[in-house]
């Protein structure tokens, strides 16, 4: 198994509003590709020295193969819509991690 995590910095002025996005169109998107069974959000504790909030999602997925599935099929349109939203209010990162053991 793998997750494909997405962690955000957003604007406190515009937090609500991504955060509902988020949980209202972007997951379930993310979701309807097919390629991952389930998301986990959460917020991030620790204070930015930037400010803003921070939130990580991870989506899980069956391999590795599924995983470069959604960046070559499905990446590009996904964060383009994100960006069209809330350009220049946000910074995120992206890490993929292989599930070693999960007791």
């Amino acid at each position: 198994m793998y997750i494909y995590n997405v962690t955000t910095n957003i604007e406190e002025a515009i937090h609500e509003d991504w955060l509902s996005w988020m949980k209202k169109s972007h997951i379930p998107e993310m979701l309807a590709t097919g390629k991952f069974s389930k998301a986990l959000m959460t917020r991030v504790l620790i204070e930015e020295d930037m400010g803003g909030v921070t939130y990580s999602v991870q989506y899980t997925t069956d391999s590795k193969e599924t995983l470069q599935r959604y960046i070559d099929e499905d990446a590009d349109l996904l964060r383009r819509k994100c960006e069209e939203l809330f350009a220049g209010k946000f910074v995120s990162f992206r890490t993929e991690l292989e599930i070693v053991s999960q007791q």
